[in-house]
């Protein structure tokens, strides 16, 4: 396993960091009878696995409680990163009330990396900082981050405080941070927390036309607005994302690796990636996931990956909001 520092903060993580949603939100994920969050949590530790991902958003808390229990005596052993809700970070004392429920949940004395999950109202950002720096100087977190900041909040952020890292949606299918965001991230000394590194699983190669791909995850932008549940109002690009696919798949058949495996071997080559967020609900699942570790692609696999979804970048275009539309968007 590798690990980086992760921005301008003391830690160190492991490339891969543990996404600790899939452990208890199965209204999103699905029923799985052979789900095992501690087996799970257990063997990315045994992998080297440093930094584990949760929110109190995912399943209403539920993921905090899980994970929190998965760890069990090996909580010292790893980094905790959870975040904070926007409607929490209006005011001081909600933010702290926030904090104190998930240090509860989570079981533990301190949150590695505290991360403010989407934007607040940018004058909230001073009084925000403030009382994150606080519960800091008490020893209640250890770092500062943030989450689905583009160049502009990030920048505001900055002016009012710190942070160490900024969680982004980033793969091969979704490249617009690379417009903004990831450059204002390398600017700040900001690490860049990957999500969504196989696009909930499409780059994974388990489906071959889009009416296979499971309702929920049809609803980036990606996909037509005539989709149900989407809210981006774009005419959106099924055939060129197919297209894509394929020709990812056609590389990684003459490389002879898993699609899955490449496009997290891709990742973990772009400029300020300091972590890729995977996860698994089985030990079988994070091991899949994390076999791209031992996997490095030289620079003309990575131009070439570039080529293949130039095209699919370009029409998406700079926007880093992967679910709503140019006006409606909440990254900026």
């Amino acid at each position: 396993m590798e690990y980086r520092p992760l921005g301008n903060s003391e830690l160190t993580v492991s490339v891969y960091a543990f996404g600790a949603w899939q452990l208890a939100d199965t209204a999103y994920w699905g029923e799985r009878a052979d789900a095992d969050a501690e087996a799970a949590v257990q063997a990315a530790i045994d992998a080297g696995v440093t930094l584990f991902d949760t929110a109190e958003s995912y399943a209403g808390g539920r993921s905090e409680e899980a994970l929190g229990k998965a760890l069990g005596t090996r909580r010292n052993d790893v980094f905790i990163a959870s975040k904070v809700s926007p409607e929490h970070c209006l005011r001081p004392e909600m933010l702290r009330a926030a904090c104190e429920a998930s240090l509860k949940r989570l079981g533990t004395a301190a949150i590695d990396l505290y991360q403010v999950h989407w934007p607040c109202d940018p004058a909230r950002f001073e009084n925000a900082a403030a009382e994150l720096m606080r519960l800091k100087d008490e020893g209640k977190i250890r770092a500062i981050g943030v989450s689905n900041f583009g160049a502009r909040h990030l920048d505001a952020w900055m002016q009012a405080g710190t942070c160490a890292s900024n969680q982004l949606g980033y793969n091969l299918l979704f490249r617009a941070v690379e417009y903004e965001a990831a450059p204002a991230c390398r600017d700040h000394g900001v690490g860049i927390l990957a999500y969504m590194p196989l696009m909930q699983g499409i780059l994974a190669g388990r489906w071959d036309r889009v009416d296979e791909i499971p309702e929920m995850r049809r609803r980036t932008r990606h996909f037509s607005s005539e989709r149900s549940g989407t809210r981006h109002g774009e005419p959106g690009c099924e055939a060129l994302l197919m297209q894509t696919l394929e020709a990812i798949g056609a590389l990684c058949r003459e490389l002879g690796e898993p699609m899955a495996r490449v496009a997290i071997a891709w990742l973990l080559r772009q400029p300020g990636v300091t972590s890729v967020i995977v996860g698994g609900r089985t030990p079988a699942q994070l091991e899949r996931n994390l076999a791209a570790a031992s996997l490095v692609l030289d620079d003309a696999i990575v131009l070439r990956l570039n080529a293949i979804t130039g095209p699919l970048k370009e029409r998406l275009g700079a926007n880093p909001d992967m679910w709503c539309g140019e006006t409606e968007r909440r990254i900026h």
